[in-house]
């Protein structure tokens, strides 16, 4: 401490000239935070040196005893020991082997044979299970990256354009076919936190393969999976009916987030009629709306999509699975109606808000209007006597105060019985 105390006396020496005694003391305080903040940056630089010293120690010894318990008579087998004694201690400690991301985004990849699940498989050998007459290979990803997409494009040889399409989601819902596959976008839809929030599946149909990719909001296809391979007869039928599966299966989770905004809507036409609404129901009503009309905008394409499969001459879709689709088109056009019929509703409670509310404003000034008139009787009479004339005849009556208060009162019960038959008060 009295060291410290020397050196910051020997750098605040050429203040001594400084004829300000303020100045001076801050220059003082500067070098006495510049002294300790040096000898701060020393303390940390050492402390750093030791443990880097301890952490070659450690790792020396680390290796040296592994080369031990791990050497072998072979003088190739003792430089593999050692070379892989030394990568193991030059890892980071704590650090552990983390999964491939295939893993993450490859939700399933499995072989079909006569609708019956014979395997999984890695997706670098899936194009040769599909040369196989009979099998089926169906993979899920899940929003994958485009080495992973790559990988699947060079086992079935599909489309850039598509593998593109299939990279970048916010595609619109349509049937492209690049040679011998074809290539499906459809939109979902899920309700999260009381808003509709849409994501997107794309398919890659082909001679014995099927592989989906799903983005954003969407519900995992494993239940469409495991029901279906409960009927191997079913999955028998080839890869189309997988897409049919698929389809169907979208279309169907179009009816959970409905059902949720009709109660919804219910509640509001409720509320209309009994009270104006609120501005924070005027903007919910709208927000349904809008919902509605984007949900709309998503599903709407998807009838042209599977028109196309039940009515087109596909290669890739058998004659025996079109009426499948063209039930699916059916249930498309359902939720098209119901999604009309909603927005209608809503459409007719907003309507009806505003006219609930005219028809208040329109009762209130109905009842001012007929007070106004009530008090206007004895304000205007009041106003004549009292304007301070000296000849008024009623002032010398000795009866003129009484039949005055009486000319008042009945005026004023004859108007508001008026006004009360009127419907006006």
């Amino acid at each position: 401490m009295f060291r410290s105390f020397q050196l910051v006396f020997s750098k605040c020496e050429p203040i001594r000239i400084i004829r300000n005694r303020s100045l001076a003391t801050v220059c003082c305080l500067y070098a006495t935070y510049d002294i300790f903040l040096n000898s701060s940056a020393k303390k940390i630089d050492r402390n750093f040196q030791r443990m880097s010293r301890e952490l070659d120690q450690r790792i020396t010894g680390k290796v040296e005893l592994q080369r031990i318990t791990c050497e072998k008579p072979q003088m190739g087998g003792a430089m593999t020991s050692s070379r892989s004694s030394f990568e193991e201690a030059s890892r980071p400690f704590g650090a552990t082997d983390s999964p491939e991301d295939e893993n993450v985004s490859v939700v399933a990849s499995c072989v079909y044979a006569n609708g019956q699940r014979i395997a999984d498989i890695s997706i670098d050998e899936a194009g040769t299970w599909t040369q196989k007459e009979g099998h089926v290979v169906w993979i899920g990803l899940l929003e994958p990256n485009g080495e992973l997409l790559h990988r699947v494009q060079k086992q079935f040889g599909l489309h850039s354009l598509a593998i593109e399409d299939a990279e970048h989601a916010h595609q619109r819902p349509k049937l492209e076919q690049y040679g011998d596959a074809i290539f499906i976008v459809a939109r979902t839809a899920q309700l999260i936190n009381g808003r509709v929030e849409f994501g997107e599946t794309h398919v890659f149909l082909g001679k014995g393969y099927i592989v989906s990719v799903r983005h954003g909001a969407s519900t995992s296809y494993a239940a469409v999976r495991q029901h279906w391979e409960t009927s191997p007869y079913a999955l028998a039928k080839g890869e189309d009916f997988i897409l049919y599966a698929i389809l169907d299966f979208i279309v169907d989770n179009y009816m959970p987030v409905l059902e949720a905004i009709h109660d919804e809507v219910e509640s509001i036409e409720d509320r209309v009629l009994a009270k104006p609404m609120t501005s924070s129901d005027i903007e919910r009503l709208y927000m349904l709306r809008r919902d509605l009309l984007r949900l709309r905008n998503a599903i709407g394409p998807l009838v042209d999509v599977c028109g196309r499969l039940s009515n087109t001459d596909l290669p890739q879709i058998q004659t025996a699975m079109q009426p499948h689709f063209r039930d699916v088109t059916d249930h498309v056009r359902t939720v098209q109606e119901k999604i009309d019929g909603l927005r209608e509703v809503l459409a007719f409670a907003f309507e009806a808000s505003l006219l609930v509310g005219q028809s208040q404003e329109t009762v209130i000034s109905k009842r001012l209007a007929s007070w106004a008139a009530t008090l206007a009787v004895p304000t205007a009479i009041a106003g004549i006597y009292g304007m301070n004339f000296k000849h008024m005849p009623e002032l010398d009556s000795p009866h003129g105060y009484y039949w005055v208060l009486g000319a008042i009162g009945l005026v004023c019960l004859t108007l508001y019985w008026r006004f009360r038959k009127s419907g006006w008060l």
